[in-house]
């Protein structure tokens, strides 16, 4: 079998020369004189194999979805080419193919414009929503803003912004324009606003600056007087609180001076009490034997006695004086609870003896000594007629004006 028969799409002659078989006849596409004529056609069906394979991938990629304009400028590479092509093999086939080809890249064109136009419309949204989102923050309220949290959000929407304009479809230039000018507009106003607020603040900064500097000098003026500058130092403290926030170093740094003149005033007041204390011991002790003759009051039952002894301790105690500050609670609760329970008895006493009360209690007592007579000769009555029930209610009722009486009585 001959090399013609073998393959229908080409032969080669007696001088090595290959051609191609087309409808409109043969085509000599080259030769191959050193080889066999099988060796030549395999050449040239290899050339073909090529051309087969890369018109196979176009169609590959347009159903993939790539983007038509590639895909149409490969088909009319390949067009052009096969009709030329310089191999063996059903080329009209792939001319077909081809032609086939050039409408799938005419649905995809119209697909992907499509498809380019929403992804558009959907950036357009997108970036709005970042516009939105800055001037949202450009609105508000200056003296309320967080400022430290404002500068991260506008920054977190600018790197938003950013990555949006790298990954996404690019924006009709007078959208894309527009929607900077009013993202730019926003960012502006939020440096104006920040800007403004750390100017004021560096003002109310450095007044209080000023102030707290005043304090510290007349804290530190105050250290001659000892003890005694406390009050007016107190005074400084009270006007240091009012004066306002002057940035944390300064303000640091301040409050050291101004706390270190305060401790060197009850350092001072502190050696004051320590001497102080040495002969308030000598009176608490004194305080304590006071309490010692005092205490056995809280059983006492003669509120004459009572009152007369408590007299005596009173007057001894204020004239012993003061005693160590940690100690005043103690002694002086003691004492008061002595004085209460003295107080006690004169207060019981006037109840038990006060004229008034008495001459309601006597008239009530009358009153109740006339029902029991009433009630008795009431049941004497009932018990001759035997009737029960005016029996039992009458012995009720003289039970309780008994037991009214007996109390009075108590």
């Amino acid at each position: 079998m001959s090399a013609d028969d073998k393959a229908p799409w080409g032969r080669v002659d007696e001088t090595g020369t290959v051609f191609v078989r087309e409808a409109s006849g043969e085509r000599a596409v080259g030769q191959y004189p050193d080889g066999t004529p099988e060796e030549a056609l395999a050449y040239f069906e290899r050339k073909y194999i090529e051309i087969a394979g890369q018109v196979t991938l176009l169609e590959q990629r347009a159903k993939r979805g790539a983007p038509a304009a590639d895909v149409a400028k490969a088909v009319r590479a390949l067009v052009g080419s096969i009709s030329t092509a310089n191999a063996v093999g059903d080329l009209a086939s792939l001319q077909t193919r081809l032609e086939s080809l050039s409408s799938t890249v005419s649905e995809l064109t119209e697909k992907q414009s499509e498809e380019s136009k929403a992804a558009v419309t959907a950036a357009i949204a997108e970036r709005e929503a970042l516009v939105v989102e800055a001037e949202t923050l450009a609105a508000q309220d200056p003296a309320k803003a967080q400022w430290k949290q404002v500068t991260a959000t506008i920054d977190d929407i600018f790197a938003r912004w950013q990555k949006h304009q790298a990954d996404g479809p690019r924006l009709p230039k007078n959208e894309g324009n527009d929607l900077w000018k009013r993202f730019r507009a926003a960012r502006s106003t939020i440096d104006t606003h920040r800007k403004a607020f750390f100017s004021e603040l560096d003002s109310v900064h450095k007044d209080a600056r000023n102030r707290k500097q005043e304090l510290v000098e007349k804290a530190e003026a105050l250290a001659t007087k000892g003890a005694d500058g406390i009050p007016a130092y107190r005074g400084l403290l009270d006007d240091w609180k009012a004066a306002g926030r002057a940035g944390k170093k300064f303000d640091d740094a301040l409050w050291a001076k101004f706390k270190a003149a305060g401790d060197a005033l009850y350092s001072a007041k502190s050696e004051v009490e320590a001497v102080d204390n040495v002969e308030f011991e000598a009176n608490l002790a004194l305080k304590l034997e006071l309490l010692a003759e005092a205490e056995p009051l809280l059983t006492e039952t003669d509120r004459v006695a009572a009152k007369k002894t408590l007299s005596s301790i009173q007057r001894r105690w204020d004239a012993i004086g003061k005693v160590p500050r940690d100690k005043v609670k103690t002694v002086e609760d003691r004492m008061r609870k002595v004085e209460t329970a003295v107080r006690k008895l004169d207060e019981d006493h006037w109840e038990k003896s006060n004229p008034e009360k008495q001459a309601r209690s006597q008239g009530f007592s009358s009153q109740l000594q006339d029902a029991i007579a009433k009630l008795e000769r009431e049941l004497e009555e009932a018990k001759a007629s035997k009737d029960k029930k005016k029996i039992a209610d009458a012995q009720e009722a003289l039970d309780a004006r008994k037991l009214w009486l007996n109390a009075l009585g108590n």
